[in-house]
């Protein structure tokens, strides 16, 4: 088994090393003078079962970029296998045609993309929409961050928690967790959508006075959604509000939104790198994904369950 990492989550792919008990690959991943992605393997991969680690988060066409030139790199390489471990898969949004709409799938593109290059497989955290596994022409293995966020909710002192689901599509995951959570109870936000990373909470469903306020989803953005759900829930008497997504995207007006909300606290995962002014904010939490896919990492190698590593 050998690990390789582009430049998007280094420290992850580090860690993940780390558990392995394995050094990172030797693999120059650089650029030309005109911008353009230089890639170069420095080490004996010939039969190798290859694994790449690496985000498609921001700068996301970069990212993607180095993902696939090392792939067709090392297939030039002739590694025996090669699988691409995205922990964030970026472009995931557009998953669909909207009937009246003139616009790319590009979550089919993407997955065209890496599939045509060469990719053997495909380890991702928390797809933003399941149905993506099926756009791929190659196995995929979608593996849940939950357990990691679950870990650290046991862990703290909530008193009288409250799952809540910060829109009607994730209401599922909120089950879910809320079932992991001694059956606890779920509430749900009800909200319309004006415009793309616009929204606007229309309706609070669930008790939430008194109570520890848990919010789930797979994704934080702008962080728009999070605020004013946080707002909805303090305004019917939430004790405190915590939110955990898996990952921290955190795109255009995220850190005024952060730090002007009345979270109590985030709770990501280092799927994606936080930046140092979203870090000061001194409201975020990172947890770390490099114990489960290193773990995943392990049984694809082996040609063992993946699923039953979500087994309770």
């Amino acid at each position: 088994m050998k690990l390789f990492a582009g430049n998007a989550t280094p420290e992850l792919a580090q860690r993940i090393a780390d558990r392995l008990y394995i050094s990172l690959g030797d693999a120059t991943v650089d650029r030309f003078s005109d911008g353009e992605v230089c890639v170069q393997i420095n080490e004996n991969v010939r039969g190798s079962d290859v694994f790449i680690i690496q985000s498609t988060c921001a700068p996301t066409n970069d990212n993607l970029m180095e993902l696939v030139v090392m792939i067709d790199a090392l297939r030039r390489a002739s590694a025996g296998r090669i699988t691409a471990v995205i922990p964030y898969f970026g472009y995931a949004r557009q998953d669909r045609r909207v009937r009246s709409a003139r616009v790319p799938i590009t979550a089919k593109v993407v997955a065209d993309f890496l599939s045509n290059v060469g990719v053997d497989r495909v380890l991702t955290v928390d797809l933003h929409a399941e149905q993506i596994q099926g756009f791929f022409d190659v196995p995929v293995d979608n593996v849940f961050g939950s357990p990691v966020l679950l870990e650290d909710m046991l862990a703290r002192n909530l008193q009288d928690p409250v799952v809540v689901s910060p829109d009607i599509g994730g209401v599922v995951r909120a089950r879910a967790i809320a079932k992991l959570l001694d059956d606890t109870d779920i509430a749900i936000i009800d909200k319309r959508r004006p415009r793309a990373n616009v929204s606007q909470v229309m309706h609070l469903i669930g008790d939430v006075e008194g109570r520890d306020c848990i919010i789930v989803d797979d994704m934080i953005d702008t962080g728009g959604t999070l605020c004013k759900a946080a707002e909805a829930l303090k305004e019917r008497g939430a004790k405190r509000v915590f939110a955990y997504a898996t990952h921290p995207v955190f795109s255009g007006s995220a850190l005024q939104n952060i730090t002007e909300s009345v979270i109590d606290e985030i709770i990501v995962t280092d799927s994606i790198p936080l930046t140092k002014e979203i870090a000061a904010t001194g409201k975020v939490s990172v947890l770390t994904l490099s114990g489960m896919l290193a773990e995943a990492i392990r049984r694809i190698s082996n040609e063992e369950s993946i699923s039953a590593m979500f087994e309770h």
